[in-house]
C-alpha cells in the first residue's frame, strides 16, 4: 500500500516538474529535430530508459520502500540550477539538472535501494541532452580537420596524390570538401551512446566496461575517415555526381554499420576473456 501511495505522489510531483521543465524539453526537442542534428537519437533515449527500468520489474517488487531526505536536497539543488539556467538561457545545464531531479525524486519517495536499482536507466537519459552549440562547433572543426589530414595521408599512399587545404582535399581530377556533417561527430556521439549500453550489458569488470566504451572513439574516427577516402576516390574516378548522389548516403550507412559491427566484436572479445 505504501509503495502504491508513494508511486502516486511520485507521478504527481514528476508531472509538476516536467511542466516546470517544459522550456528545456522544448529546447531539447528542437535540437533533436534540427537539420543535420547530432542528436536525432534523442527521441529514442527515454524509451530505452523505460525499457531498461521495466527489465528490472521483478527486483522492483522486492525493494524495501524507505524515503531518503537526501533526495529532497537533490531536487532543490536541481531546481535552483534550472531556475538560474532559465534566466541565463543555458539549456545544456538545465537538461542535466532535470536528470538529477528525476533521480532525486526516486531517492526521496522510494529510498536508496530503488535509486540504486534505477541508477543506470535514469542517468542514461543524460545522453539525450545536447551539448552546447559552441562546444559542438569547436569539436566539429577539430574533427573535420583531423579527418581531412588523415584521409589525405592515406589517399597519397594508395595512389591518389592529394593536398589538404584546410578541410578541403585537392586531388588530380577533383576537390572534396570535408564539411560539418562529415566531421564524424554525429557518429562519435551515437557510438558513445551505444557503447554505454553495451558496457552496461557487459558482464565484466569496470575496466573492461571502460575499454568497451572508449573503443567507440577510434571506431567512429576510423570509419568516418574511411568514408571520406571512399568519397574522395569515387569523386576522383567517376565524378561528383557519382560520389555525392546515392553513394554519399549509402556510404554513411555502411560505415556506421561497420562501426556497430566493431562494437559488437569488441563486446564479444571482452565478454569471453
Amino acid at each position: 500500500m505504501e509503495k502504491k501511495t508513494n508511486l502516486i505522489k511520485f507521478i504527481s510531483c514528476a508531472v509538476l516538474l516536467l511542466i516546470a521543465y517544459l522550456p528545456t524539453i522544448n529546447w531539447m526537442v528542437g535540437r533533436w529535430n534540427a537539420e543535420d542534428s547530432y542528436y536525432s537519437h534523442g527521441f529514442l533515449i527515454p524509451l530505452i530508459s523505460i525499457f531498461l527500468a521495466w527489465q528490472r520489474k521483478d527486483k522492483i517488487k522486492d525493494v524495501l520502500i524507505k524515503s531518503d531526505a537526501r533526495g529532497l536536497w537533490l531536487i532543490i539543488a536541481g531546481l535552483l540550477v534550472h531556475i538560474a539556467c532559465a534566466a541565463l538561457r543555458v539549456g545544456f545545464l538545465s537538461g542535466f539538472s532535470l536528470i538529477f531531479v528525476i533521480y532525486g525524486l526516486v531517492l526521496f519517495f522510494f529510498g536508496v535501494e530503488m535509486a540504486r536499482l534505477m541508477r543506470f536507466p535514469i542517468f542514461f537519459l543524460l545522453t539525450m541532452v545536447p551539448l552546447p552549440l559552441v562546444l559542438v562547433s569547436n569539436l566539429t572543426v577539430k574533427l573535420k580537420l583531423f579527418a581531412a589530414q588523415c584521409a589525405t595521408f592515406i589517399l597519397n599512399h594508395i595512389g591518389f596524390p592529394s593536398v589538404r587545404d584546410g578541410s578541403m582535399i585537392r586531388m588530380p581530377n577533383s576537390v572534396i570538401l570535408v564539411e560539418a556533417p562529415c566531421s564524424g561527430l554525429r557518429s562519435l556521439i551515437s557510438l558513445l551512446t551505444l557503447g554505454l549500453l553495451f558496457a552496461y550489458m557487459l558482464k565484466a569488470s569496470f575496466i573492461k566496461k571502460g575499454i568497451l566504451l572508449l573503443s567507440a572513439i577510434p571506431l567512429a574516427v576510423a570509419t568516418n575517415m574511411l568514408r571520406i577516402i571512399m568519397l574522395g576516390t569515387v569523386n576522383d574516378l567517376y565524378g561528383e555526381k557519382a560520389a555525392f548522389g546515392f553513394f554519399h548516403d549509402f556510404s554513411g550507412f555502411l560505415v556506421f554499420a561497420l562501426a556497430f559491427a566493431g562494437m559488437l566484436w569488441m563486446y564479444k572479445i571482452l565478454e569471453n576473456r
